[in-house]
């Protein structure tokens, strides 16, 4: 017999597939578990949200369960990787859709920490009778949506800095472009891009390469470009006034180190090539606060990820 956290790992699967098409709204994912006669424990019903404004994965994993099965819901146990809304936004209360369903149990990931939830959906459950686990593989559903909550706890986008850099740590050969990325890492950039709402660069590099900052390289829709100097800060306020949930921000090192001084950061990304230069601009110096959460080598360059510790 599966285990409450393998059901729900099976919902943190189905949730990524809404990784492009959920936004604004969060990944969730939905299983459903039934005892069917004969043959044991068993998923009868799956789902996750597949695009903004149309259903939400509990509508889609009731949708997907059988006729011949529909009895066996009365004793059926839910897993849902986000805590099932409560409210009427686009569609109806999920909350209410599972009490008309009649299952006996409903496993949740983690709370949603947008304010129209925030427990109502787990308390309108359990006032129907229905038994509620909560935090089941918690860390692992509020890392998956961590854009999302930061948008809407810290009310400004979930911020990602990132460069590239030397062995030796510079980002540019004495002040001139350097191409430290491989044809490989710089699809992965894109597909980085393609998962954000909006990215920025300082006006220095702007003027002086360019920067396309599209997702040619994948496929998705182009962040937000913005450009930002002494004369024109950014203003996260209107960022979140704009629903932009997520920002990256490239460079050059100025810009960077401005959002360091200001602990304005959630995600560090490094990209370090196995090349070395004689002078240029030194790369920011990571945080104190920066531990890290994955690395990996592509064509020889590697990639470290950090978080906050």
């Amino acid at each position: 017999m599966a285990t409450d956290e393998q059901y729900m790992e099976r919902c943190l699967q189905l949730a990524r597939n809404g990784l492009q098409s959920a936004r604004p709204n969060p990944m969730v994912g939905a299983v459903i578990v039934a005892v069917r006669p004969g043959q044991g424990e068993r998923i009868i019903g799956e789902g996750y949200h597949v695009c903004c404004g149309q259903g939400h994965a509990e509508v889609n994993a009731f949708a997907s369960v059988k006729p011949s099965d529909e009895a066996l819901l009365r004793e059926a146990t839910l897993y849902v990787s986000l805590e099932p809304c409560s409210h009427f936004g686009k569609t109806p209360p999920c909350a209410d859709l599972i009490v008309a369903k009649g299952v006996r149990r409903v496993v949740v990931g983690c709370i949603d920490e947008f304010a129209k939830v925030q427990g109502r959906g787990i308390r309108r459950l359990q006032e129907a009778g229905i038994s509620v686990t909560v935090g089941v593989k918690e860390t692992e559903c509020r890392q998956l949506n961590r854009r999302f909550f930061t948008f809407h706890r810290q009310h400004r986008p979930y911020i990602i800095l990132k460069w590239a850099q030397t062995a030796n740590g510079f980002i540019d050969d004495g002040g001139r472009p350097l191409a430290i990325s491989t044809s490989f890492t710089q699809m992965l950039v894109h597909k980085l891009r393609a998962e954000a709402d909006a990215i920025l660069v300082g006006r220095v590099t702007d003027e002086r390469e360019h920067p396309a900052l599209t997702v040619r390289h994948w496929v998705g829709p182009n962040p937000v470009r913005l450009v930002v100097s002494h004369s024109q800060p950014l203003s996260l306020e209107a960022l979140y006034e704009q629903g932009i949930q997520s920002l990256i921000v490239e460079g050059g090192a100025a810009t960077l180190n401005r959002f360091f001084e200001q602990d304005l950061w959630d995600e560090i990304r490094v990209e370090t090539a196995p090349l070395t230069v004689a002078a240029g601009t030194r790369a920011p110096q990571l945080p104190a606060t920066a531990r890290v959460a994955g690395s990996a080598c592509y064509d020889g360059n590697r990639i470290v990820t950090l978080v906050r510790a």
